[in-house]
């Protein structure tokens, strides 16, 4: 029997508003984003799927009528969309993102590892507690835009902390455009108080260090215990990690919530853009130096240094641009040689195999 794939294709201009409930690729959070990378006759030969989990050795993948596994693949993460090929899962067609939540790998190596692909909302979260730290929520925010993902800064534990709104005034100033929300990740208020990011069709992911409470508020919004949670340790109010895994978690609302580990390291990469955009101002104000490569330490000419001096910039704020500026242009470079040493690398193989060879006949 022939099936009706129209509704994962995007509508017409000038359609009507389908007022149905959502479907089953709807609730995984297919949007028209996807659909128009694609075509009927492709979805009947190569159904849409969703990585819901990224394991060692294999992903989970979910569809209209489909939840199994294919092999690991290091290009595809958790909340990537594919076609799947039915006669060679592994060569499943990756559709383009429209977001990508990355870093370098934690150590010493010169990779980059693949966070969350395809969030709406990226969930900042911190405790109103020692965690909060300002220049970590300013590295968190520019990572998320750079990955094209809308940011609202998390509060949580106001309950334990004798002036909560002190941290929230702060977090306000990191950027006026990004909300701050203090709330409780126990009980019903997260269902409430992030009801307007966690929509039918939507999905959205909670990033922070481990112990903030992104289990437990994972759990408020699912209604039950989904997620594993622990107790932070009481000297330092570090967390300890639960979640080892990344998985893709379908609330009974429609809404696809992202369960990843928390991060004591996040190293910027391919982050200029989401730097620029937070620190506006300075990068503005740097392009006014006398020299197009200034350091804004000694050099003469400094339109940063004098605004400074001039009290209109704050020394640390500035610190901490400089230290992000110098770690993201590091981590690109250094990825960048790699690359470039892998190519050559190659070519130099490929170039050897093909004297072998020419020999042999």
């Amino acid at each position: 029997m022939a099936r009706d794939y129209s509704r994962f294709l995007p509508t017409t201009p000038g359609g009507s508003t389908r007022t149905t409930t959502l479907s089953t690729l709807e609730r995984l959070g297919w949007q028209p984003f996807f659909a128009q990378q694609t075509s009927v006759e492709d979805l009947a030969r190569t159904p849409a799927v969703r990585v819901t989990e990224v394991h060692r050795d294999r992903l989970r993948v979910q569809g209209a009528d489909f939840d199994g596994t294919i092999p690991f693949r290091p290009d595809v993460t958790v909340g990537d969309w594919l076609l799947y090929d039915r006669d060679r899962p592994a060569a499943s067609r990756l559709l383009g993102r429209k977001s990508l939540l990355k870093r370098r790998a934690p150590g010493t190596g010169r990779q980059i590892q693949l966070i969350a692909a395809n969030a709406d909302t990226a969930f900042i979260v911190s405790s109103c507690n020692q965690d909060f730290n300002r220049a970590r929520l300013e590295r968190y925010v520019s990572v998320v835009r750079e990955a094209g993902v809308a940011p609202v800064i998390l509060l949580t534990k106001p309950d334990l902390c004798p002036d909560p709104q002190r941290y929230a005034a702060e977090a306000g100033t990191i950027a006026g455009d990004i909300p701050v929300v203090l709330v409780n990740a126990l009980g019903d208020q997260p269902k409430a108080a992030l009801a307007d990011w966690c929509r039918s069709g939507s999905s959205v992911v909670f990033l922070g260090s481990s112990g903030v409470g992104k289990s437990s508020l994972l759990n408020a919004l699912s209604g039950r215990p989904v997620a594993a949670t622990r107790a932070i340790r009481e000297h330092d109010d570090r967390g300890r990690h639960t979640t080892t895994g990344r998985r893709l978690h379908l609330l009974p609302d429609g809404c696809a919530v992202f369960d990843l580990p928390g991060m004591r390291e996040l190293q910027l990469v391919d982050a200029g853009g989401g730097i620029a955009s937070l620190f506006a101002d300075l990068d503005s104000l740097a392009r006014r130096c006398r020299f197009r490569n200034c350091g804004h330490e000694t050099e003469p000419g400094c339109a940063v240094r004098a605004a400074v001096e001039a009290g209109e910039v704050d020394a640390a704020r500035l610190a901490r641009w400089r230290k992000l500026v110098r770690e993201e242009r590091f981590n690109s470079a250094s990825l960048a040689e790699r690359k470039a040493k892998d190519r050559a690398f190659g070519k130099a193989v490929r170039t050897i195999l093909k004297q072998k060879e020419q020999e042999r006949r």
